[in-house]
Parts: structure tokens; C-alpha cells; sequence
């Protein structure tokens, strides 16, 4: 399928998508947020893609949302032509934001791109990776930590630059950043808004591996690749285990494991792997 703001490209199961805006430097609006949710979408459903691969047209990998929509958006609110809970346009206080929204859905869909497609990447139940090219800046940063793992190169500047927008992270980025550097870290790069590079990025743990700049495709694809040829159903049933094991006692989440392994043992991969341990060869799985 063509996209104007996209491009896509299955290899060997790997499912490539290249944020590719150049005038722009991949900004994140509407129209590639749209064609990023329909991607995605049909990557979950083709069993011949089995792993995502997310980067981004040379130079930015993305470099964050098209500010000149801010633009119209306050023009708009001040015309009185936002609807829902913050058209009115006054500030709350703290202990009244949590019930400003009727619904988890009408908060995703007021959030608009900053959140729908962050959060999309996050629910995908096969391995992402993002191969983090360039600029990674704001929401741009966020698609990338919503990756379930990211390469960065040399060359590679992240910012959270929400706040020097008068703006906070809306694309998930406060519950992503505390569980891969810590808090204080994350209040640091999000109060400040500063930039940092890929080696400091890496130092952090923002990204687990920093390559040379022309290195960090063919390494992103070749680990694409590796898991690609995996037992896909372990996979995801992994990635459910441990983000549900954060909010959950030891002994449940050791529970839910239980339950979790009692549904592998029946798939067919799990059958492979283990005549071929016993024939001493390499197992060739199905994602059945």
C-alpha cells in the first residue's frame, strides 16, 4: 500500500517503516499519524510481519509535532471552536485533572497524534525496535521510547522539548522515561528541555546499543531479523509479562507466568525447538 508520508517494506518478516517527511524533518502530524495507525494496524494482523522496524528519512528520525498546527489550535480555542473538556480554556488545578475526561478513549482521542500513535506501538503485541537515525525530538522522542527497544546512532539528538514549548510530554513519555532512567533523570530532561546525543542517551539507558552512524540500520535490521526468525508466540506472551509484572507482587506475577507457559507448551514452536535440541540442529519456528 502507498502512504504519501510513510514508506513501508516487509523483509524476511521484518516490517520496515520509515517515517519520511523531508520538508518537515518527519514531523508527526495528522495525515502521517493516520497513515502510521493504518500501518500499524496491518502489521498486527499479517503473520508474514512479525517484528517492527521503525526509523526515520535522513536526517531526523523524527522531529517531533508540525508546531505550526499549535499555531492554529490557540487561534482556534480563542475563537471558541475547541470542543470537549479543555475548550474552556482555563487551567485546573492538580487534583481536578483526573477527572476532566469521561473515558480512556475520548482522553487518546483529544491527545491526537501525540498519544494515539505512541501508544499504539506500546500495545503491539510483536517486538518493535526503533533505530533511532537523528533528531528525536518531543513526541518524536516518544514514538521512540514507546519501541520496545531502541539502537541509536553517534549522531542521534533526543529532547524532551515539551516544556520549552510551554507544553508536558503528551505522548507518554512521563510513564516511559521513569522506568528506563529513573525519576530525577526524567524531570531533569523534561523540566529543562535540553538535548542530549546518542552516547549520552545510551549512557542513561535510553537506548540499549550506540552505533557508528552507518552501522545502526543494518545492526537494527540484523537483531530485526534474529527475532523475526523466533518463536514469535513466546514473544509476545513475554512482552505482556512484563509490562503486566510492573504493577503486580512477585508471587501473582510468577502466577500469571504459570498460566502464560502452560500456553506456549501447546504451540507447535515450542514442539520445533525441542526435536531439534534433540536432533542437535537449529530450530526453524513458525509463529504457530
Amino acid at each position: 500500500m502507498a502512504y504519501e508520508f510513510i514508506q513501508t517494506e516487509n523483509r524476511e518478516g521484518v516490517y520496515i517503516v520509515t517515517m519520511h517527511d523531508p520538508a518537515t524533518r518527519n514531523a508527526l502530524g495528522p495525515q502521517m499519524a493516520d497513515e502510521m495507525m493504518e500501518c500499524l494496524d496491518n502489521f498486527e494482523d499479517d503473520p508474514a510481519c512479525r517484528v517492527l522496524l521503525l526509523t526515520g528519512t535522513e536526517p531526523s528520525f523524527c522531529s517531533g509535532a508540525n508546531v505550526r498546527g499549535f499555531s492554529q489550535r490557540i487561534q482556534d480555542r480563542e475563537a471558541g471552536k475547541v470542543d470537549g473538556p479543555d475548550a474552556s480554556g482555563e487551567p485546573l488545578p492538580w487534583g481536578k485533572m483526573e477527572s476532566r475526561y469521561a473515558s480512556r478513549g475520548q482522553k487518546v482521542a483529544l491527545g491526537g497524534q501525540a498519544s494515539r500513535v505512541p501508544l499504539r506501538i506500546h500495545k503491539l503485541q510483536k517486538p518493535s525496535i526503533a533505530a533511532v537515525n537523528g533528531h528525536a525530538i518531543g513526541v518524536g522522542m516518544g514514538v521512540a521510547l514507546a519501541c520496545d527497544i531502541r539502537y541509536t546512532a553517534e549522531k542521534t539528538v533526543f529532547s524532551e522539548a515539551f516544556s520549552r514549548m510551554g507544553l508536558i510530554p503528551g505522548d507518554g513519555s512521563c510513564w516511559q522515561l521513569p522506568r528506563l532512567i529513573g525519576m530525577s533523570n526524567t524531570l531533569l530532561l523534561q523540566y529543562t528541555g535540553d538535548r542530549i546525543d546518542g552516547a549520552e542517551a545510551y549512557r542513561l539507558g535510553i537506548a540499549s546499543k550506540l552505533l557508528p552512524d552507518d552501522e545502526l540500520f543494518d545492526a537494527s535490521l540484523e537483531l530485526a531479523t534474529r527475532l523475526a526468525k523466533g518463536a514469535t508466540q513466546s514473544h509476545a506472551l513475554i512482552k505482556y509479562l512484563v509490562h503486566k509484572s510492573l504493577f503486580m507482587e512477585f508471587e501473582d506475577a510468577l502466577d500469571l507466568a504459570h498460566v502464560a507457559q502452560e500456553q506456549v507448551r501447546m504451540t507447535e514452536d515450542h514442539k520445533e525447538a525441542v526435536q531439534a535440541f534433540l536432533e542437535k540442529r537449529p530450530a526453524e519456528f513458525k509463529g504457530r
